[in-house]
């Protein structure tokens, strides 16, 4: 008799101690947090730099310009065909304007119509972090860069193969790095 009662005290105990776990998961998702139970980034890779970059709005202001700031900081937008490469052809790395982390490689950009340039994936999977948003009466993907939090664009599922995504992004919140070599 006091095995079975020891061993329903151990289920009960697991049971709650599960309820717990799933419990802070969704706390955890519904507060926006990404890598709850994601590996850490990986150090070793070269093209993502795992170490963070954070900074007070101050700083911020102080190195990039007003509309950089609007947009990476403060979640804006630029309008559609007046950003510096929506069309742009040029080879090299896009990287974050506010934190030079490598994002996108423009192999990877192409004419997606909407006016902001475009790209069907990142350098690297561990580059940009997305985040569900819901302003605007809308349900989109939040793109950010994982080192620094600055809001890059947005990501959807309409985009050409291999991946079918468009990674939408802000002229804005990137920089362009020629390749090495050329």
């Amino acid at each position: 008799m006091c095995l079975f009662a020891s061993f329903g005290s151990i289920m009960r105990n697991l049971l709650v101690i599960g309820l717990i776990v799933v419990l802070l998961a969704g706390i955890g998702a519904a507060a926006g947090y990404r890598y709850l139970f994601d590996s850490p980034p990986d150090p070793v890779r070269p093209n993502v730099n795992s170490e963070r970059v954070m900074k007070t709005d101050e700083e911020w202001q102080k190195i990039l310009t007003p509309e950089q700031y609007r947009v990476t900081r403060k979640k804006g937008t630029e309008r559609a065909f007046t950003g510096q490469y929506w069309n742009s052809k040029e080879d090299g790395i896009y990287a974050c304007v506010c934190c030079g982390q490598p994002l996108f490689d423009a192999q990877t950009k192409y004419e997606s119509g909407t006016g902001w340039p475009s790209f069907f994936q990142p350098v690297d999977a561990k580059a940009v972090a997305l985040e569900e948003d819901n302003s605007w009466f809308s349900r989109r993907t939040e793109v950010l860069c994982s080192r620094c939090d600055a809001h890059l664009g947005h990501v959807f599922e309409d985009g050409p193969k291999p991946t079918g995504l468009r990674y939408c992004m802000n002229s804005a919140a990137l920089k362009l790095v020629p390749r090495e070599g050329k």
